[in-house]
Protein backbone atom coordinates (compact mmCIF):
# COMPACT_ATOMS: atom_id res chain seq x y z
CA UNK A 1 0.00 0.00 0.00
CA UNK A 2 1.52 3.39 -0.86
CA UNK A 3 -1.09 5.57 0.31
CA UNK A 4 0.87 7.09 3.26
CA UNK A 5 -2.00 6.83 6.25
CA UNK A 6 -1.08 4.41 8.90
CA UNK A 7 -1.73 3.10 12.10
CA UNK A 8 1.22 2.18 14.43
CA UNK A 9 0.41 -0.48 17.10
CA UNK A 10 3.39 -0.34 19.81
CA UNK A 11 2.98 -4.21 21.66
CA UNK A 12 5.21 -3.30 24.18
CA UNK A 13 2.68 -0.53 24.96
CA UNK A 14 -0.04 -3.18 25.34
CA UNK A 15 1.92 -5.53 27.95
CA UNK A 16 3.33 -2.87 29.73
CA UNK A 17 -0.26 -1.88 30.47
CA UNK A 18 -1.05 -4.96 31.32
CA UNK A 19 1.73 -5.16 34.02
CA UNK A 20 0.14 -1.59 35.52
CA UNK A 21 -3.28 -3.39 35.57
CA UNK A 22 -1.89 -5.63 37.67
CA UNK A 23 0.29 -3.51 39.65
CA UNK A 24 -2.73 -1.85 40.33
CA UNK A 25 -5.20 -4.32 41.33
CA UNK A 26 -2.46 -6.98 42.37
CA UNK A 27 -4.83 -9.36 44.58
CA UNK A 28 -7.02 -10.48 41.61
CA UNK A 29 -7.48 -11.90 37.75
CA UNK A 30 -7.49 -10.27 34.75
CA UNK A 31 -10.19 -10.54 32.29
CA UNK A 32 -8.35 -8.17 29.45
CA UNK A 33 -11.03 -7.25 27.50
CA UNK A 34 -10.32 -7.38 23.77
CA UNK A 35 -13.90 -6.83 22.19
CA UNK A 36 -14.31 -4.34 18.79
CA UNK A 37 -11.28 -6.17 17.44
CA UNK A 38 -9.38 -5.03 20.31
CA UNK A 39 -10.32 -1.39 20.61
CA UNK A 40 -9.29 -1.35 16.83
CA UNK A 41 -6.22 -2.69 17.58
CA UNK A 42 -6.35 -5.90 15.87
CA UNK A 43 -8.07 -8.86 18.32
CA UNK A 44 -4.90 -11.52 17.20
CA UNK A 45 -2.26 -9.07 18.00
CA UNK A 46 -3.78 -7.88 21.31
CA UNK A 47 -4.37 -11.71 22.51
CA UNK A 48 -0.86 -12.07 21.58
CA UNK A 49 0.54 -9.42 23.55
CA UNK A 50 -1.76 -9.79 26.47
CA UNK A 51 -0.57 -13.73 26.51
CA UNK A 52 0.05 -13.34 30.55
CA UNK A 53 -3.50 -12.25 31.02
CA UNK A 54 -6.03 -14.57 32.98
CA UNK A 55 -8.98 -14.62 30.44
CA UNK A 56 -10.66 -12.37 27.24
CA UNK A 57 -13.48 -10.59 27.06
CA UNK A 58 -15.57 -10.29 23.85
CA UNK A 59 -18.82 -9.58 22.46
CA UNK A 60 -19.76 -12.11 20.12
CA UNK A 61 -19.15 -15.76 19.14
CA UNK A 62 -17.39 -14.44 15.83
CA UNK A 63 -14.72 -12.98 17.89
CA UNK A 64 -14.12 -16.29 20.11
CA UNK A 65 -13.75 -18.01 17.16
CA UNK A 66 -11.25 -15.72 15.92
CA UNK A 67 -9.36 -16.45 19.28
CA UNK A 68 -9.67 -19.61 18.82
CA UNK A 69 -8.38 -19.94 15.26
CA UNK A 70 -5.18 -17.81 16.40
CA UNK A 71 -4.14 -20.45 19.06
CA UNK A 72 -5.26 -18.70 22.02
CA UNK A 73 -6.08 -21.05 24.86
CA UNK A 74 -7.02 -18.91 27.88
CA UNK A 75 -10.77 -18.96 28.81
CA UNK A 76 -13.07 -16.76 26.67
CA UNK A 77 -15.92 -14.82 27.89
CA UNK A 78 -18.70 -13.86 25.74
CA UNK A 79 -19.82 -10.58 27.60
CA UNK A 80 -23.40 -10.71 25.81
CA UNK A 81 -24.01 -14.50 25.95
CA UNK A 82 -25.65 -16.42 23.20
CA UNK A 83 -27.64 -14.79 21.22
CA UNK A 84 -29.89 -17.87 20.12
CA UNK A 85 -29.55 -21.43 21.10
CA UNK A 86 -28.27 -22.20 17.82
CA UNK A 87 -24.92 -20.73 18.82
CA UNK A 88 -24.16 -23.11 22.11
CA UNK A 89 -22.97 -25.94 20.61
CA UNK A 90 -20.35 -23.64 18.73
CA UNK A 91 -19.66 -22.44 22.36
CA UNK A 92 -19.61 -25.40 24.22
CA UNK A 93 -17.00 -26.80 21.19
CA UNK A 94 -14.91 -23.99 21.65
CA UNK A 95 -15.30 -23.97 25.48
CA UNK A 96 -16.28 -20.54 25.80
CA UNK A 97 -17.95 -19.14 28.95
CA UNK A 98 -21.21 -16.86 28.55
CA UNK A 99 -22.51 -13.98 30.77
CA UNK A 100 -26.11 -14.34 31.10
CA UNK A 101 -28.36 -11.60 31.48
CA UNK A 102 -31.79 -11.73 30.87
CA UNK A 103 -34.43 -14.55 31.41
CA UNK A 104 -34.66 -14.96 27.44
CA UNK A 105 -31.67 -16.58 28.10
CA UNK A 106 -32.06 -18.58 30.91
CA UNK A 107 -35.26 -20.33 28.78
CA UNK A 108 -33.14 -21.02 25.86
CA UNK A 109 -30.46 -22.64 28.67
CA UNK A 110 -32.99 -24.68 29.97
CA UNK A 111 -34.46 -26.03 26.87
CA UNK A 112 -31.00 -27.01 25.26
CA UNK A 113 -29.22 -30.22 25.22
CA UNK A 114 -25.32 -30.05 24.96
CA UNK A 115 -22.66 -32.74 25.00
CA UNK A 116 -20.66 -30.89 27.55
CA UNK A 117 -21.71 -27.96 29.86
CA UNK A 118 -20.43 -24.47 29.43
CA UNK A 119 -19.22 -22.31 32.66
CA UNK A 120 -21.04 -18.92 33.04
CA UNK A 121 -21.34 -15.46 34.68
CA UNK A 122 -24.32 -14.03 35.84
CA UNK A 123 -24.99 -10.36 35.17
CA UNK A 124 -26.68 -7.93 38.03
CA UNK A 125 -27.96 -4.94 36.88
CA UNK A 126 -27.00 -2.85 40.13
CA UNK A 127 -28.14 0.55 38.34
CA UNK A 128 -26.96 0.82 35.01
CA UNK A 129 -30.01 -0.69 33.38
CA UNK A 130 -28.09 -1.75 30.38
CA UNK A 131 -27.74 -5.67 31.00
CA UNK A 132 -28.30 -7.82 34.10
CA UNK A 133 -31.39 -9.13 36.25
CA UNK A 134 -32.99 -6.51 38.47
CA UNK A 135 -31.71 -7.32 41.87
CA UNK A 136 -34.51 -8.98 43.37
CA UNK A 137 -34.39 -11.21 40.75
CA UNK A 138 -30.78 -12.80 41.31
CA UNK A 139 -31.31 -15.43 43.86
CA UNK A 140 -34.12 -17.26 41.72
CA UNK A 141 -31.73 -16.49 38.46
CA UNK A 142 -28.73 -18.34 39.82
CA UNK A 143 -30.89 -21.03 41.31
CA UNK A 144 -32.01 -22.01 37.88
CA UNK A 145 -28.65 -21.90 36.24
CA UNK A 146 -27.47 -24.20 39.10
CA UNK A 147 -30.41 -26.69 38.08
CA UNK A 148 -29.64 -26.13 34.53
CA UNK A 149 -27.87 -29.47 32.98
CA UNK A 150 -25.72 -27.19 30.31
CA UNK A 151 -24.27 -25.17 33.01
CA UNK A 152 -21.29 -25.88 34.69
CA UNK A 153 -20.27 -25.43 38.62
CA UNK A 154 -19.12 -23.17 39.39
CA UNK A 155 -20.87 -19.92 38.36
CA UNK A 156 -19.32 -16.38 38.76
CA UNK A 157 -21.50 -12.96 39.53
CA UNK A 158 -20.55 -9.92 37.62
CA UNK A 159 -22.00 -6.37 37.22
CA UNK A 160 -21.22 -2.80 35.67
CA UNK A 161 -20.09 0.71 36.90
CA UNK A 162 -22.06 3.54 35.29
CA UNK A 163 -20.08 6.72 36.67
CA UNK A 164 -16.83 4.89 38.16
CA UNK A 165 -14.97 7.18 35.65
CA UNK A 166 -15.73 10.38 38.38
CA UNK A 167 -13.93 9.64 41.57
CA UNK A 168 -15.79 9.26 44.89
CA UNK A 169 -19.33 9.71 42.86
CA UNK A 170 -22.36 8.90 45.23
CA UNK A 171 -23.86 6.26 42.25
CA UNK A 172 -20.67 3.98 42.45
CA UNK A 173 -21.29 3.77 46.23
CA UNK A 174 -25.07 2.42 45.68
CA UNK A 175 -24.34 0.56 42.75
CA UNK A 176 -21.45 -1.69 45.41
CA UNK A 177 -23.77 -1.41 47.98
CA UNK A 178 -26.59 -2.77 45.72
CA UNK A 179 -24.64 -6.02 44.19
CA UNK A 180 -23.55 -6.82 47.48
CA UNK A 181 -26.75 -7.24 48.90
CA UNK A 182 -28.10 -8.79 45.55
CA UNK A 183 -25.23 -11.45 45.82
CA UNK A 184 -25.34 -12.26 49.32
CA UNK A 185 -24.73 -15.55 50.60
CA UNK A 186 -24.40 -16.48 47.21
CA UNK A 187 -21.20 -18.20 46.51
CA UNK A 188 -18.67 -17.79 43.52
CA UNK A 189 -16.17 -14.99 42.36
CA UNK A 190 -17.20 -11.61 41.70
CA UNK A 191 -16.05 -9.02 39.21
CA UNK A 192 -17.13 -5.76 39.18
CA UNK A 193 -14.58 -3.23 38.10
CA UNK A 194 -13.85 -2.02 34.98
CA UNK A 195 -10.85 0.24 34.06
CA UNK A 196 -11.66 3.37 35.65
CA UNK A 197 -13.18 1.19 38.55
CA UNK A 198 -9.22 -0.50 38.71
CA UNK A 199 -7.99 3.56 39.01
CA UNK A 200 -10.24 5.14 41.30
CA UNK A 201 -12.26 2.40 43.38
CA UNK A 202 -10.02 -0.12 45.36
CA UNK A 203 -12.72 -1.85 46.87
CA UNK A 204 -14.66 -2.80 43.95
CA UNK A 205 -11.76 -4.85 42.63
CA UNK A 206 -12.87 -8.14 43.99
CA UNK A 207 -11.65 -11.61 42.59
CA UNK A 208 -11.46 -10.66 38.91
CA UNK A 209 -11.03 -6.85 37.12
CA UNK A 210 -11.89 -6.44 33.59
CA UNK A 211 -9.69 -3.69 32.46
CA UNK A 212 -10.62 -2.49 28.53
CA UNK A 213 -9.62 1.29 27.15
CA UNK A 214 -6.81 1.59 29.97
CA UNK A 215 -4.80 -1.50 28.15
CA UNK A 216 -4.92 0.58 25.07
CA UNK A 217 -3.55 3.13 26.91
CA UNK A 218 -6.07 5.95 27.45
CA UNK A 219 -7.58 6.91 30.44
CA UNK A 220 -10.69 5.55 31.85
CA UNK A 221 -11.31 8.73 33.62
CA UNK A 222 -13.43 11.60 32.39
CA UNK A 223 -10.56 14.04 32.68
CA UNK A 224 -6.78 13.32 32.20
CA UNK A 225 -4.71 11.30 29.56
CA UNK A 226 -3.31 7.69 30.34
CA UNK A 227 0.38 8.55 31.39
CA UNK A 228 -1.38 10.42 34.29
CA UNK A 229 -2.16 6.59 35.58
CA UNK A 230 1.65 5.37 34.31
CA UNK A 231 -0.07 3.97 31.08
CA UNK A 232 1.60 4.49 27.74
CA UNK A 233 -0.54 4.90 24.46
CA UNK A 234 -0.66 2.10 22.20
CA UNK A 235 -2.24 3.89 18.72
CA UNK A 236 -0.37 5.88 16.54
CA UNK A 237 -2.39 7.14 13.57
CA UNK A 238 -0.27 8.54 11.17
CA UNK A 239 0.53 10.45 7.69
CA UNK A 240 2.56 12.93 5.76
CA UNK A 241 1.63 16.14 4.07
CA UNK A 242 0.97 15.96 0.18
CA UNK A 243 0.45 19.60 -0.43
CA UNK A 244 1.83 22.82 0.98
CA UNK A 245 1.07 25.74 -0.71
CA UNK A 246 0.58 29.36 0.43
CA UNK A 247 -3.30 31.24 0.46
CA UNK A 248 -4.28 34.61 0.85
CA UNK A 249 -5.91 36.66 3.88
CA UNK A 250 -10.01 36.38 3.80
CA UNK A 251 -9.30 33.24 1.81
CA UNK A 252 -11.75 29.89 2.79
CA UNK A 253 -10.15 26.79 2.83
CA UNK A 254 -12.31 23.56 2.93
CA UNK A 255 -15.86 22.38 2.28
CA UNK A 256 -18.47 24.76 3.35
CA UNK A 257 -15.74 27.47 3.64
CA UNK A 258 -16.21 27.17 7.20
CA UNK A 259 -12.77 28.38 8.36
CA UNK A 260 -10.77 31.88 6.46
CA UNK A 261 -7.66 32.58 6.58
CA UNK A 262 -6.79 36.15 9.24
CA UNK A 263 -3.44 36.56 7.03
CA UNK A 264 -1.48 35.57 4.31
CA UNK A 265 -0.43 31.99 5.36
CA UNK A 266 1.03 28.37 4.55
CA UNK A 267 -1.60 26.07 4.52
CA UNK A 268 -0.82 21.88 4.49
CA UNK A 269 -2.93 18.99 3.29
CA UNK A 270 -2.80 15.54 4.82
CA UNK A 271 -3.54 12.40 3.34
CA UNK A 272 -6.21 11.44 6.06
CA UNK A 273 -10.00 11.81 6.45
CA UNK A 274 -12.97 10.65 8.04
CA UNK A 275 -12.75 8.05 5.70
CA UNK A 276 -9.74 6.35 7.07
CA UNK A 277 -11.46 6.86 10.45
CA UNK A 278 -10.27 10.31 11.66
CA UNK A 279 -13.78 12.07 13.00
CA UNK A 280 -15.06 14.76 10.59
CA UNK A 281 -16.66 16.26 13.75
CA UNK A 282 -12.94 17.40 14.88
CA UNK A 283 -12.96 21.53 15.36
CA UNK A 284 -10.70 23.87 13.44
CA UNK A 285 -8.05 24.02 16.55
CA UNK A 286 -7.77 20.12 17.18
CA UNK A 287 -4.32 19.64 17.71
CA UNK A 288 -1.91 18.11 14.88
CA UNK A 289 1.92 17.05 14.65
CA UNK A 290 3.87 18.28 11.66
CA UNK A 291 7.27 17.43 11.95
CA UNK A 292 6.98 17.06 15.88
CA UNK A 293 5.37 20.45 15.72
CA UNK A 294 2.33 20.89 17.28
CA UNK A 295 0.07 22.66 14.69
CA UNK A 296 -3.65 22.61 14.06
CA UNK A 297 -6.31 21.40 11.74
CA UNK A 298 -8.33 24.30 9.79
CA UNK A 299 -12.14 23.37 8.33
CA UNK A 300 -13.25 20.20 8.07
CA UNK A 301 -12.17 16.44 7.32
CA UNK A 302 -12.68 15.84 3.98
CA UNK A 303 -13.21 12.10 3.19
CA UNK A 304 -9.32 11.31 3.24
CA UNK A 305 -7.64 14.53 3.26
CA UNK A 306 -7.85 17.27 5.87
CA UNK A 307 -5.96 20.68 5.99
CA UNK A 308 -3.87 22.41 8.85
CA UNK A 309 -2.70 25.27 9.69
CA UNK A 310 1.24 25.69 8.87
CA UNK A 311 2.27 28.60 10.76
CA UNK A 312 4.07 27.38 13.23
CA UNK A 313 5.75 24.76 11.00
CA UNK A 314 6.61 27.50 8.38
CA UNK A 315 9.31 25.44 6.73
CA UNK A 316 6.95 21.95 6.55
CA UNK A 317 7.23 20.69 3.44
CA UNK A 318 5.69 18.11 1.09
CA UNK A 319 6.43 14.20 2.64
CA UNK A 320 6.76 15.58 6.27
CA UNK A 321 5.34 13.68 8.76
CA UNK A 322 2.23 13.77 10.74
CA UNK A 323 1.15 12.61 13.68
CA UNK A 324 -2.66 12.50 14.11
CA UNK A 325 -2.35 11.07 17.10
CA UNK A 326 -0.26 8.71 19.49
CA UNK A 327 2.98 8.57 21.45
CA UNK A 328 3.61 12.79 21.23
CA UNK A 329 -0.05 13.92 21.10
CA UNK A 330 -2.75 12.06 23.38
CA UNK A 331 -5.90 10.55 21.58
CA UNK A 332 -7.46 12.12 24.72
CA UNK A 333 -6.74 16.13 22.77
CA UNK A 334 -8.53 14.62 19.84
CA UNK A 335 -11.40 13.13 21.24
CA UNK A 336 -11.95 16.44 23.60
CA UNK A 337 -11.53 18.73 20.04
CA UNK A 338 -14.02 15.82 18.52
CA UNK A 339 -16.93 16.27 21.12
CA UNK A 340 -16.67 12.13 21.30
CA UNK A 341 -14.35 9.44 23.18
CA UNK A 342 -11.27 7.99 22.93
CA UNK A 343 -13.48 4.78 22.63
CA UNK A 344 -14.82 5.83 19.36
CA UNK A 345 -11.72 7.24 17.85
CA UNK A 346 -9.88 4.15 18.34
CA UNK A 347 -12.87 1.74 17.34
CA UNK A 348 -12.90 3.90 14.19
CA UNK A 349 -9.68 3.22 12.13
CA UNK A 350 -11.07 2.00 9.18
CA UNK A 351 -8.58 -1.45 8.49
CA UNK A 352 -9.32 -1.47 4.76
CA UNK A 353 -7.95 1.66 4.11
CA UNK A 354 -5.03 1.74 6.55
CA UNK A 355 -1.99 -0.41 7.47
CA UNK A 356 -0.99 -2.00 10.27
CA UNK A 357 2.72 -1.78 11.72
CA UNK A 358 3.59 -3.29 14.72
CA UNK A 359 6.64 -2.48 16.54
CA UNK A 360 7.86 -2.79 20.23
CA UNK A 361 8.29 -6.77 19.85
CA UNK A 362 11.23 -7.34 21.84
Amino acid sequence: MTRPARVTVDLDALRHNLHRVRALAPASRVMAIIKADAYGHGIERAAKAFAGADAFGVSCLEEAQRLREAGVRLPVILLEGPFSGTELSEIARLNLEIVVHCPAQLELLEKSRLSQPVAAWLKVDSGMHRLGFDPDGVRSAWQRLQACGVIGAPIRLMTHLARAGTPGDTMTVRQLRTFAEACADIPGERSIANSAAIVSCPESHAEWVRPGLMLYGVSPMLSGRGRDHGLRPVMGLHSELISVRQVRAGESVGYGASWSCPEDMPIGVVATGYGDGFPRHAQSGTPILVGGKRCAIIGFASMDMLTVDLRNAPDAQVGAAVELWGANLPIEDIAAHAGTVPYELLCGVHRSRLQFTEYGQG
